[in-house]
């Protein structure tokens, strides 16, 4: 596990009551560019606002408004998950109607990557902590409030090699919610 400081110092996390906090696959740079560039193809097609580049990510596990003070113990359950290698091909562009979001989707989860949300998802349940239990679906979100397009654009498939995940905080911003990596696990091969 390697642990981050956010953006302008040191970690503010430890002992902080409330923070907003989710586990997630974070792009390397070529991949966000890619979801960057796919979302404006869709944001021409939607209109909407699009997700700010810095933030995409593909979410494995939502726990909310977290105890600070249990973060030792978010960190220590989540090391217990053996990180895998994985190979997410997003070859898919979607748009769900019910919450008016854009997105970038996999026909097919890896079975590494399924696997790896299962048993993180199983040692949060097992030290305690509440998430959103809603089945796993890999995919990132593009744009929100986008209108139902005509038709949605050919995109070139975007291939997304990673080797862990990543615990990340949301921090309330001027513009919206940054987001900060606050630990990472990674497979030895990455």
């Amino acid at each position: 596990m390697r642990e981050r400081a956010p953006e302008g110092g040191r970690s503010q996390a430890a002992g902080k009551a409330g923070l907003r906090l989710f586990f997630a696959l974070w792009p390397d740079d070529a991949v966000r560019d890619a979801l960057a560039a796919w979302a404006r193809e869709l944001h021409r097609a939607c209109g909407g606002r699009t997700t700010r580049p810095q933030n995409l990510h593909v979410t494995l596990a939502f726990l909310g408004d977290t105890d600070g003070g249990r973060l030792p113990e978010l960190k220590a359950a989540a090391g217990s998950v053996a990180p895998r290698a994985f190979e997410l091909v997003l070859d898919r562009p979607g748009y769900w109607k019910h919450n008016r979001i854009a997105w970038a989707g996999a026909s097919e989860t890896p079975e590494a990557l399924q696997a790896m949300v299962v048993d993180l998802r199983a040692a949060l349940g097992a030290a305690g902590f509440r998430f959103d239990e809603k089945p796993f679906v890999s995919h990132v979100t593009l744009l929100r409030k986008g209108n139902s397009p005509r038709a949605l654009p050919r995109l070139d498939p975007i291939v997304w090699r990673g080797c862990g995940f990543t615990l990340i905080r949301s921090v309330p911003g001027a513009e919206g919610s940054d987001y900060a990596v606050e630990a990472e696990w990674r497979a030895a091969e990455g």
